[in-house]
Formats: C-alpha cells, sequence, structure tokens
C-alpha cells in the first residue's frame, strides 16, 4: 500500500503540470495543445520502447486493443476536452468539475468493481468521500474568484461542458486501466506506459494532420503546425510528454497494481493539489484560508481512505497480495 501511495502521490504531481500548460500557452488550440503533448509522448516512448522490446513484442492483439481504447479515451479526448474547457471558461470553473474525479472514480468503481476482493462497505467509503467533496468544494469556491470575468456566458456555458466531457473520459480511464493491469498482472508498469505511448503516437499524428487540413481551410485561424511561439510549443509540449505522460503513466500504472481501484480514484487528489500548486506559482500569489482549510480536508479525507482500506477485509488483502505478487 505505501507503493501503491507513493507512486499515486508522485503521479499527481506530475500530472498537475497540465493545468498551466494551457494557460502557458493561451494562443494555442486546445486541440493541438492535446495532438502536441501525445505526439511527444508517442516519440519520448519510442525510447524505451527499443530497450524493452522484449516485454513490447510479448503483448497480445487483446493488449494492443486495449491500449488504443485507453490512449484515445484518457489521453487525446480527455485532454482536448481539458485544454478546450480551460480556454472557454478561463481555469477555475473546469478544474472545479474535474476536481470531483476522486469521489466519482471512487464512487464508480466501489460500485461496479473488477473484483469482488476490491469492493468495499459504503459506510468505510463514505466518511473519506465526503471529507474529499467538502475539501474540493472549499478549494474551489475560492478559485472561481479569480474567473477574469472577459468571456461570454456562453463561452463559459460550453467550457463547463466540454469539461465534463473530460470527467466522464478520465472516470472511465483510470477504473479500466487498473482492471486490464489486474487481469493480467504480468505485464510491468513502465511497459504498458510505453505501450500506450505507442498507442497514442498514430493517433495524434492523424489527428494533427487533419488539424493542419481544417487550419488550411480557415484563413488566420491558427499559424500551422507550430504557431506563433514554436520554441516555447516544442519545449512544453516534450515536457508533458516525458513528466505528465510517460513518468505519469508509468507511476500511476504501478499505484493500480498495488491498490484497490476505489483507493486508486481518492488519491487523483493529489493531481488537484498539484495543481493548485503550480497554480498559484504561476499567479505570484499565496493560497487564501479557504484554499488552506480545503487543502487540510483533502490530506485528512486521503488519511480516512486510506484507514478504511487498511481495515478492509481480509479476503480484500489476499486479493490485493496475489496483485502485488505478480506486478513487476
Amino acid at each position: 500500500m505505501l507503493i501503491g501511495f507513493l507512486c499515486a502521490l508522485g503521479a499527481g504531481l506530475l500530472w498537475g503540470l497540465v493545468f498551466v500548460a494551457p494557460l502557458m500557452l493561451a494562443d494555442y488550440p486546445g486541440l493541438v495543445l492535446s495532438f502536441g503533448r501525445y505526439i511527444g509522448f508517442g516519440l519520448i516512448a519510442l525510447v524505451p520502447a527499443w530497450f524493452d522490446r522484449r516485454r513490447i513484442a510479448a503483448l497480445s492483439k487483446a493488449d494492443w486493443i486495449a491500449a488504443l481504447k485507453l490512449s484515445l479515451v484518457g489521453n487525446i479526448l480527455y485532454y482536448a476536452a481539458l485544454a478546450t474547457g480551460i480556454q472557454l471558461a478561463d481555469a477555475p470553473l473546469p478544474a472545479m468539475l474535474i476536481g470531483t474525479l476522486p469521489v466519482v472514480i471512487s464512487i464508480c468503481s466501489n460500485w461496479s468493481p473488477g473484483h469482488p476482493s476490491e469492493v468495499v462497505a459504503w459506510r468505510r467509503l463514505a466518511p473519506s468521500l465526503a471529507i474529499i467533496f467538502l475539501g474540493l468544494m472549499l478549494v474551489n469556491a475560492s478559485e472561481l474568484a479569480h474567473l477574469d470575468g472577459k468571456r461570454s456566458h456562453a463561452d463559459y456555458a460550453l467550457g463547463c461542458f466540454v469539461a465534463l466531457g473530460a470527467l466522464a473520459a478520465w472516470t472511465w480511464y483510470p477504473i479500466m486501466n487498473a482492471r486490464h493491469l489486474k487481469q493480467h498482472p504480468h505485464i510491468a508498469s513502465s511497459t504498458w506506459a510505453t505501450a500506450q505511448g505507442l498507442a497514442t503516437l498514430p493517433l495524434a499524428l492523424a489527428g494533427y494532420a487533419a488539424y493542419g487540413v481544417y487550419a488550411a481551410l480557415q484563413p488566420g485561424a491558427y499559424d500551422f503546425p507550430l504557431g506563433p511561439r514554436p520554441l516555447q510549443f516544442i519545449g512544453l509540449m516534450l515536457t508533458l510528454g516525458l513528466c505528465a505522460s510517460w513518468l505519469g503513466t508509468m507511476l500511476w500504472n504501478k499505484a493500480s497494481q498495488h491498490l484497490p481501484t476505489s483507493l486508486a480514484g481518492q488519491l487523483i487528489v493529489f493531481e488537484t493539489l498539484s495543481a493548485l500548486l503550480y497554480a498559484f506559482i504561476w499567479r505570484g500569489t499565496a493560497p487564501t484560508i479557504s484554499v488552506l482549510a480545503g487543502i487540510l480536508l483533502l490530506c485528512i479525507g486521503v488519511m480516512f481512505g486510506l484507514r478504511a482500506f487498511q481495515h478492509h477485509g481480509g479476503t480484500g488483502r489476499r486479493g490485493q497480495q496475489a496483485v502485488v505478487s505478480g506486478a513487476e
């Protein structure tokens, strides 16, 4: 459990970077940022794929189909929707919706678990979920004060609608990703991260090419292919591809192998906390009292969640031990 907790923490720290990237490159469309990030992910994945080629070659056709589905929904569609939502409605509103992921994923995974050993009594799960939800509301209520007022009501509404699509995509992704890993415990976390990068590359290249056709038909819409700030764009896309995509996915895969999905879902709260930290650094401001109170509640909620799973019944522990023994 400690290894899984630390891996989830590391993944959250890396994933928090994706919330500030659309603000740093505000003049780039969300689709371009998504395709660019995952082209970077795919190119970077070619390096570990060469060194891990024996285990990559051992993956079955079903594994590759699963990797393609996960890459399309959890990578390209999720980040395109998130980046577009942030640019339409500013960062706070989409972040508030995405911030509910720890609660939504835990409820969905406990409602329909991949294995009976993962089921936790709702009376054990409810306290941590309630505390995390309250903490998220405190944090996001303060963040709403940072709305810039420059956007129309239609933009805010559309941005929230698009962000709901991102929420749905990333509710589905960790649940299905964890199920595949636990059904195939022989697949190493690093191998599965690399496979998803390789599966993402052709999808991202095709999407980027299609956007190039669209840009050619809409003169002045976007300076295809690298936009108005090519060096910054390339540098940030490669950084996100390496840190937020390959390393973040590898750490999350390992966490998924070591933890029940409903607990791992709660630990996505680290992504929210990291996004807040980076946003405050980007703004050059300090968190308010309500934000600090919300952060404290988030940490308390995670502690309650860990205790609930530590006291989970013997069958669950044995089921987890079986998974861990097969992991890398």
